[in-house]
């Protein structure tokens, strides 16, 4: 099936053959008919694209921050990695879907298959959208109209923003496809609308609708204009949904309005205010989020959970319901707004238009009928491996993600693995990393690398609450397994594995990802530490930095919190740079702590009498390096800056070594794991190292 992106670094857009996406529980998969080419958001992202470096950082000046922060702690080939990998990204195109519903997931009420529905899903043959992001369509609205529900929505969202009343006057600035059908929206509650755009074309489309129209660039006295149209009296509100990074429509919107009025932002603009108007007029300003209550909230998004309505009457999934009940009562007239129409096939030349014309409004595509649904594992047309032996090392990935995309897989090709399959739950990061790389196929479903022969090793690289499922599996299925920390959640999980592997394991090798005992410079460190052949007291300093609470790693039953999902990294590195085991581990979190508790120290004592200390802490500064390692030891102090310079001061004085960049240790973490297939070898990390971090790690919360 074909998905449309865009790269950030390309000035065209393409299509991306993709394996069917997967259903989870609370989802749909919808086989789409129509969407709509969103003018305004869908031209911001093609412009960048095509826009130069230069151009980018003007457009971006808090990227450029932190982009030199980087530079300072990690060093230039680090940085140049990140900003070509961030610059060479593919952004999936569209969010105005009408299809049918051809499979539901668990707990989705009041859809069945066959149901015609709208969504926020992406120009693609399929997609699979949370529940609450799906509304049903009446069956007199047929789907060309339903692609204007999402854009309706954002329009309706501004507009319940600005509390309208009957016999109200406003103010709409831009008359682009949103503010014409937020005009048509203020008009079915009974509102005086006037239009303003630079556009004459688009004025008189608005007319066409009852809306009389100006021409900014005609507006040269606002106190005049008013008299001549409000008897000098202000309107009562002003929605924006112009698109620049002026500040002009602000401006103008506050010289508009009457004492006390009503602005709303719906589009884009400059925001530079000029408080005197506001001031004099005592005037409320605000920004509307996109489609209504519930957007950008995973809670309500992505495990579907309602916002009651008692208390919020109108959330994203209500409004477009309410948009599409207005284009089956006739409130909404869209089939003006239809500039031009394409077969999804040809969706270039609708991007075309869309760059090189201003003459557009709304462009359908439309998608041909397909027989039956795609598969979920697709063959590539990249170079086939040679697979003679199990110990070639060959290998099957399980997540796409970032971590994956940047550093996993190139690690893994370059230490001489084969390529075999990958396998995202969208399908669609799985493809975009297959044209980087020359794997033999794509999927959505990880079942299929379960199921394959071609493949001997497993890397699983997803969210950290199915790796238990995922590595049990694994172990089950006789493959090595390299898998991302942590290994598991829950004690009753990590018994289980260790059950598991125990009895079934055989010769595979199973291996976390704590890739920081391979660093160059903590080997150097630990050659230093076993000269000495005394106690070690360490001290560790995780400038971790603050994540928003509602990120997938802060909840705890999805990323197991910053303490498990990301802290069990330095816990092995202590326990290597011991070399002894661990015999108490104790988590100590503020009694005053929010609700994260992201900032922590972990004491840890070990049995030959070394001793460490992990401060973990969210609440610090970019420019300060993010990790820091001080070890006491027979007489010497060694510290380990960002894993790039070691410091020693000993008797003798003092001396330092420093890498021309960052070295965390992936690549020698992954080189020794596929050394120890080929060699048919041990786990690098010893597999009860790995089983005692964890479990004094789960036994501290």
């Amino acid at each position: 099936m074909k998905q449309l992106v865009q790269n950030l670094s390309e000035k065209s857009t393409s299509f991306i053959e993709i394996p069917c996406p997967k259903v989870d529980k609370g989802e749909i998969l919808i086989e789409t008919s129509k969407t709509l080419l969103s003018a305004g958001t869908e031209r911001m992202l093609v412009d960048f694209s095509k826009s130069n470096i230069v151009e980018k950082i003007k457009k971006q000046p808090d990227k450029t921050k932190d982009v030199i922060n980087k530079l300072k702690t990690d060093g230039i080939i680090p940085t140049l990695e990140a900003v070509s990998n961030k610059l060479n990204s593919y952004i999936p195109l569209g969010y105005c879907n009408v299809g049918t519903i051809k499979e539901i997931g668990k707990d989705v009420d009041g859809f069945k298959i066959g149901d015609r529905v709208l969504s926020n899903g992406p120009h693609s043959e399929y997609v699979v959208v949370p529940k609450n992001l799906c509304a049903l369509i009446p069956r007199n609205v047929v789907d060309e109209d339903a692609t204007f529900t999402v854009l309706g929505a954002i329009g309706l969202q501004g507009t319940r923003l600005a509390n309208p009343t009957f016999g109200e006057t406003f103010v709409v600035i831009g008359l682009g496809l949103i503010g014409l059908l937020t005009c048509q929206l203020l008009q079915a509650q009974g509102c005086i609308v006037y239009g303003f755009d630079l556009d004459k074309k688009r004025c008189k489309l608005a007319e066409t609708f009852g809306i009389k129209t100006y021409d900014v660039r005609d507006i040269i006295d606002v106190s005049q204009w008013l008299k001549d149209n409000l008897n000098g009296m202000g309107v009562d509100g002003v929605i924006i949904t112009a698109s620049t990074t002026s500040n002009d429509p602000v401006t103008l919107a506050a010289d508009l309005c009457r004492k006390r009025g009503r602005i709303i932002l719906v589009g884009v603009t400059g925001l530079n205010l000029r408080r005197d108007l506001f001031y004099k007029k005592e005037l409320l300003f605000q920004v509307s989020c996109s489609y209504g209550p519930g957007r950008y909230d995973p809670t309500y998004e992505e495990n579907g959970n309602d916002y009651p309505i008692g208390f919020v009457r109108w959330t994203e999934k209500r409004n477009f319901e309410a948009v599409l009940n207005a284009l089956s009562r006739g409130s909404l007239d869209v089939k003006k707004l239809i500039s031009h129409r394409f077969d999804f096939n040809d969706a270039n030349k609708g991007y075309d238009l869309l760059t090189n014309s201003k003459d557009i409004l709304g462009i359908i595509f439309d998608y041909p009928k397909k027989d039956g649904k795609p598969p979920r594992v697709i063959s590539l047309n990249s170079n086939k491996n040679s697979l003679t032996s199990r110990n070639n090392c060959n290998v099957s990935f399980i997540g796409a993600g970032n971590y994956a995309s940047r550093v996993l897989v190139p690690n893994f090709k370059n230490c001489g693995a084969n390529l075999i399959s990958i396998c995202s739950k969208n399908g669609l990061n799985a493809s975009i990393v297959s044209k980087k790389f020359p794997f033999s196929k794509a999927s959505s479903s990880y079942n299929s690398i379960f199921e394959e022969n071609e493949s001997d090793t497993v890397v699983i690289a997803t969210r950290h609450n199915t790796h238990y499922q995922l590595v049990k599996e694994a172990i089950l299925s006789n493959k090595n397994i390299f898998v991302e920390k942590p290994l598991c959640l829950k004690k009753e999980e990590l018994q289980d594995l260790h059950d598991i592997y125990n009895q079934k394991s055989g010769n595979c090798i199973l291996m976390v990802g704590f890739n920081r005992r391979f660093s160059k410079l903590i080997k150097v460190l630990k050659d230093n530490l076993d000269k000495l052949c005394q106690q070690r007291h360490f001290i560790f300093t995780c400038n971790a930095g603050f994540i928003e609470k509602d990120h997938w790693l802060q909840n705890k039953d999805i990323g197991g919190g910053r303490f498990i999902g990301e802290s069990c990294h330095f816990v092995d590195l202590l326990r290597f740079l011991a070399d002894s085991a661990i015999v108490d581990l104790r988590l100590n979190i503020p009694s005053i702590s929010n609700e994260n508790d992201d900032n922590f120290t972990i004491n840890i004592a070990f049995e030959n009498g070394s001793m460490g200390t992990i401060h973990y802490f969210s609440n610090g500064h970019k420019s300060f390096p993010k990790e820091r390692l001080e070890v006491f030891s027979g007489g010497k102090i060694f510290r380990i800056d960002n894993f790039r310079e070691l410091s020693i001061w000993a008797s003798k004085g003092s001396k330092k070594k420093k890498l021309i960049t960052q070295d965390k240790g992936q690549k020698e973490c992954i080189n020794a794991f596929i050394n120890a297939i080929k060699k048919n070898e041990s786990s690098p990390i010893p597999i009860n190292e790995i089983f005692e971090v964890h479990s004094f790690m789960l036994k501290a919360i």
